[in-house]
């Protein structure tokens, strides 16, 4: 038998009715895990058939401590483990999800999608509303077919707020993952050309995020950009939707969240906004309009849902940016001396890399140095969009610009000849090169789509030595 535990998370039991399994040997379990790598006691592991069976991998997260495990091969474990056999392992991820989800009587429920933004706005609504109470949240970016049912199946039964995000690459994933969560407030950040390979246009990625609409509840309320080509659309997605309250917010006065104004002290910026009728002010250490607009998306959420505006504020004025997202780092030379290190390697599309080189602007340093990795999934205009980067690029002006990959040389070719550092196809092959440049009191910014592997240039700044 498997380990028992008081007030578990899951207990064998409540496994077997929300999968409509079978208990072979009882257990409860105070976590829930799909990687056999990341377990920790007492988790329930799912072994999912994904890139590899996740049943070559019980013995091991039970030998790390999970308590039991969901399988669908009854072979996987021994009589005398915990485990629950049911019919399938990811039909049974989804439906813990939505058990959990159904007996969590209290959460209110907080969705968020978009193309640029949603990690970051995730992780603002989730802090702000803990300011409120108990707070669950989608941890790193789990917002696809198996993040958003991990998500839920991790849930809390006495969590006052839930705040899960929402991903997708294609027309009909949000469609089918917002009704798993059913949200009680949903936000779209934004509407870009992200991932526009597989869409063909801005209006079919409009529509894509406009999906999210259909799993809020009845009564509910969704909130859209009020500064975007894809405003008008998005409003009209959402007069399809019977019994939900479409919402903006954004620069425009007549957003239902808007900003009022702006106001900079010593590197701070004081943010004043009009939130659903109620004026609530913050600050901002980080540069980047975005952290305004993100801000603004997160308080308005955190209003909708029913946390306290205020608290919320004051824990917004606290927040830094994430690794991977703009996350800065002070890194020492070994002969003295150090440089500032933004990492933003975690994903790239036109909207972001302008967002990330106009923050690079502001900060201060001897030289302001971007190094700048593909952007992928951008389709048949994936060229234009890239040496579209040389107007973000002169408005920044940064003192040098490095660029890896072959869509980037569509860049290089028309950047300014003072402004080049160096060319290499592949991050690996630029990485000594802005290693070498590097000089004391540099600032120096790294972005690109996660397949780019700009973090490989992350990994050896972090390590300089010279």
């Amino acid at each position: 038998m498997g380990v028992k535990l008081s007030n578990p998370l899951w207990s064998a039991k409540e496994i077997a009715e929300a999968t409509n399994g079978q208990i072979i040997g009882d257990f409860s379990a105070n976590g829930v895990e799909i990687d056999s790598r990341a377990v920790s006691a007492n988790d329930l592991f799912i072994a999912l058939k994904v890139e590899r069976d996740g049943h070559d991998f019980v013995q091991m997260a039970l030998e790390k401590g999970a308590s039991g495990a969901l399988i669908h091969h009854k072979g996987a474990v021994h009589n005398a483990q915990g485990a629950v056999l049911c019919q399938d392992t990811m039909l049974g991820l989804e439906n813990m999800g939505a058990y959990a989800r159904r007996r969590a009587t209290i959460t209110k429920r907080v969705a968020v999608t978009g193309s640029v933004g949603k990690t970051t706005v995730k992780e603002l609504t989730a802090a702000a509303l803990s300011a409120s109470g108990k707070t669950h949240k989608s941890v790193k970016s789990y917002n696809n077919h198996w993040g958003v049912p991990l998500t839920l199946a991790r849930l809390p039964q006495d969590a006052r707020f839930g705040v899960f995000e929402i991903g997708m690459n294609h027309a009909g994933e949000i469609a089918r993952l917002s009704p798993q969560v059913r949200p009680h407030v949903a936000a779209i950040t934004t509407v870009a050309p992200v991932h526009i390979e597989h869409f063909g246009s801005l209006e079919a990625i409009a529509d894509a995020k406009a999906e999210i609409f259909l799993g809020v509840e009845h009564g509910g309320s969704v909130l859209i950009p009020a500064d975007n080509p894809m405003t008008s659309r998005l409003l009209a997605r959402a007069k399809d939707i019977d019994g939900i309250k479409a919402l903006t917010f954004g620069k425009a006065d007549n957003a239902d969240a808007h900003i009022i104004d702006v106001r900079t002290d010593n590197k701070i910026r004081h943010i004043r906004a009009n939130i659903l009728g109620e004026n609530v002010e913050w600050q901002i250490t980080e540069p980047g309009d975005h952290w305004i607009s993100n801000g603004l998306c997160a308080l308005t959420l955190v209003a909708l849902a029913g946390g306290e505006i205020e608290a919320a504020a004051s824990v917004l004025s606290n927040f830094g940016a994430l690794d991977g997202r703009g996350a800065v780092k002070k890194i020492a030379f070994a002969k003295g001396g150090e440089f500032t290190l933004v990492d933003e390697a975690y994903n790239a599309n036109p909207t972001s890399v302008a967002g990330a080189l106009s923050a690079l602007s502001h900060r201060e340093g001897s030289r302001r140095i971007a190094v700048l990795g593909d952007m992928l999934e951008l389709g048949e205009k994936e060229n234009e969009y890239h040496a579209g980067l040389v107007e973000p690029i002169l408005a920044s002006k940064p003192d040098l610009v490095f660029l890896s990959g072959n869509r980037m040389k569509h860049l290089w070719d028309v950047i300014p000849e003072q402004m080049r550092g160096a060319y290499a196809q592949n991050s690996k092959e630029l990485a000594p090169f802005v290693c070498e440049a590097i000089l004391p009191d540099d600032v120096i910014m790294v972005k690109g789509s996660n397949g780019s592997h700009m973090n490989v240039i992350v990994a050896a700044l972090g390590s300089l030595k010279h």
